[in-house]
């Protein structure tokens, strides 16, 4: 008999009904997902299971899971969450979904469960762990890279730079990683969590936090693999998963 699959949440973007005549996906609300987090998780050992956005249930799917992946998507951080007194003109938010993150990383955390937070995941783990976001990357970065890349998402935009000791660098056995680059936000301060690697303009790239068995977000999206540091991150994830589910 083989060993049973790790069983891996993986959160859901939604989308609001396309008008009549317009040629889109559904007149009625809709999630949607990209089927690349579906594949690398299944592909390094995982059993991926996508969570609807329902914050009253987020302790009984939490429950059921031995890993939980926060996606990404073309949304923002509600600025409120991190004490922001303003909101930048660019910022677009998805409360429901947003709310609905939140509890599960919540009940994810008292569980001790692994946890993988990408991009906006990331963004919403720091915010979670106490931290706070810089609204607009050009706003405060004067001399930014293009974290936007004008280039494919399955191709590097630019490299990472890891910092030495972390579990990060440990993980992927490497100091530096070309990574792929859709973000105009970005984590300041990590809150309880330590900041553990940097783009080459000072943007933060990835974050931790310490004495936890694997809580790590990342700005870039390793489901892509531009590199194989992409595959260890979730590799390390699925093997933490595999140890808590035991």
């Amino acid at each position: 008999m083989s060993a049973r699959l790790p069983l891996i949440g993986v959160t859901l973007d939604s989308e609001p009904p396309a008008p009549q005549g317009t040629g889109g996906y559904s007149r009625f609300p809709w999630y949607a997902i990209r089927q690349n987090y579906m594949d690398i998780i299944a592909a390094c050992g995982g059993l991926p299971v996508a969570l609807g956005h329902d914050p009253a249930m987020a302790a009984a799917m939490v429950a059921r899971l031995d890993g939980l992946v926060v996606t990404g998507g073309a949304f923002d951080v509600p600025p409120d969450l991190y004490g922001a007194p303003d909101v930048h003109a660019s910022v677009q938010t998805k409360p429901r979904r947003t709310m609905a993150e939140a509890a599960l990383v919540e009940a994810a955390m008292a569980k001790s469960m692994p946890i993988l937070g990408i991009c906006g995941g990331m963004q919403l783990l720091a915010v979670l762990l106490g931290g706070t976001l810089v609204q607009h990357i050009p706003d405060t970065y004067c001399a930014a890279l293009a974290h936007e890349q004008p280039n494919p998402r399955d191709e590097a935009g630019h490299d990472v730079y890891i910092m030495a000791g972390t579990q990060l660098a440990r993980l992927v056995g490497a100091g530096r990683l070309p990574v792929n680059s859709s973000h105009h936000q970005a984590v300041r301060d990590a809150g309880r969590g330590v900041i553990c690697a940097r783009a080459p303009d000072g943007v933060v790239e990835a974050l931790e936090l310490p004495g936890y068995p694997f809580c790590i977000g990342v700005q870039w999206h390793p489901e892509f693999g531009i590199s194989a540091g992409d595959r260890l991150l979730f590799e390390g994830l699925i093997d933490a998963a595999r140890q808590a589910g035991t």
